[in-house]
C-alpha cells in the first residue's frame, strides 16, 4: 500500500503499469466509493498507461481531514499528489464528484492536465438546498438510512438483482463509508458551480454518462459537454451512475476511441 501526506492529510494511492514511456492516466472516484470501482478499467488499460488511482480525503483508506470540505480541498489534494509523484500533463478521468475535481484541476492547475474524461458528472450537480437537505438527513439518521436510495441512483434494476455479488459488494462499500467524509464531500459539491469556468477548457474532453443515471442524468452531462469547446458526448447503454462497475467494457470502448482520436497512449498507435 502507498500513502503520502498532502495538505496535512494522508492520502492512499496506487500506481499500476508504471513506465516513463507511457502517458499517465489518473482516476478520481465518486462520492461514497473508493478507487476499487475502477478495477476492471485499470486492468484493461494498464498496458497503455501509467495509471494512478487514489482515495480522496474522507474516503477509502485516506484520512478524514477536517470536514466539511471545499472542492478546493479535494483539488489541492490531487494536485499535491501529482506534484509528489512528479506527474504533469496527465489524462484525468473523474466520476461524479471525481469529475468535478477533474474539472477543477484543469481550472486551477492546467499545467497538470492534457485531456479529460468526465464520467457521469456536471458543471453543477443538484442544488444547494438539495445537498443541505441530504446533509441534515445524514446528521439525523446516518448513512445507513440512505443506502437503498443511493443504490437506486447508482445502478439499474437488472444490476440490483438478488444474487449479484458485485452489487452486494457495492452496497457494503457504501455502508462502510465514513459518514463525516461523506457529509464533508456533500458540502463541497453543494458549494461548487463550474458553469462559467468550463467554457475555457481547451484540452480534448470526453463526457460520458450511463443512459439510466438518476444521479447525474444524461441531460446534465450533455449540457456539460455543450459548455466545453469541442467536447465529445457519449451515452452508455444499460448503465446507471457508475458505468465503470456496471458496464466497464462499454466505457472502455468509448475511452479507447477517444484516446485513438486524440493520439493518446500506445493504443492509439496499434
Amino acid at each position: 500500500m502507498d500513502f503520502v501526506s498532502v495538505n496535512n492529510t494522508t492520502l492512499h494511492y496506487q500506481i499500476v503499469g508504471q513506465s516513463p514511456k507511457k502517458p499517465v492516466l489518473v482516476f478520481s472516484n465518486s462520492l461514497g466509493t473508493d478507487f476499487r470501482i475502477w478495477d476492471e478499467v485499470v486492468r484493461e488499460l494498464a498496458e497503455d498507461f501509467t495509471i494512478v488511482c487514489y482515495d480522496k480525503r474522507g474516503h477509502g483508506l485516506s484520512d478524514i481531514g477536517n470536514p466539511p470540505y471545499s472542492m478546493q480541498d479535494h483539488i489541492g489534494d490531487l494536485a499535491g499528489l501529482l506534484d509528489h509523484l512528479g506527474f504533469s500533463k496527465v489524462v484525468m478521468c473523474g466520476l461524479s464528484v471525481g469529475g468535478m475535481i477533474a474539472q477543477g484541476l484543469w481550472i486551477t492547475r492546467p499545467d497538470l492536465v492534457k485531456a479529460l474524461v468526465l464520467c457521469d458528472t456536471g458543471h453543477k450537480i443538484g442544488t444547494a438546498e438539495m445537498w443541505q437537505d441530504r446533509i441534515d438527513a445524514l446528521k439525523a439518521d446516518g448513512l445507513s438510512s440512505m443506502v437503498d436510495a443511493v443504490m437506486e441512483r447508482w445502478f439499474t434494476v437488472p444490476f440490483r438483482r438478488a444474487g449479484n455479488p458485485l452489487f452486494s459488494g457495492c452496497v457494503s462499500m457504501l455502508a462502510r463509508q465514513d459518514e463525516q467524509g461523506y457529509i464533508g464531500t456533500c458540502a463541497a459539491i453543494r458549494d461548487t458551480d463550474w458553469t462559467m469556468d468550463v467554457q475555457a477548457i481547451d484540452v480534448p474532453t470526453l463526457c460520458v454518462v450511463g443512459d439510466q443515471d438518476l444521479a447525474t442524468p444524461p441531460e446534465l452531462v450533455k449540457e456539460l459537454s455543450s459548455l466545453i469547446p469541442n467536447a465529445i458526448y457519449r451515452e452508455i447503454a444499460g448503465s446507471g451512475h457508475i458505468p465503470c462497475v456496471e458496464q466497464p467494457q462499454i466505457l472502455l470502448s468509448e475511452m479507447r476511441e477517444f484516446f485513438v482520436t486524440n493520439n493518446i497512449g500506445s493504443a492509439a498507435n496499434d
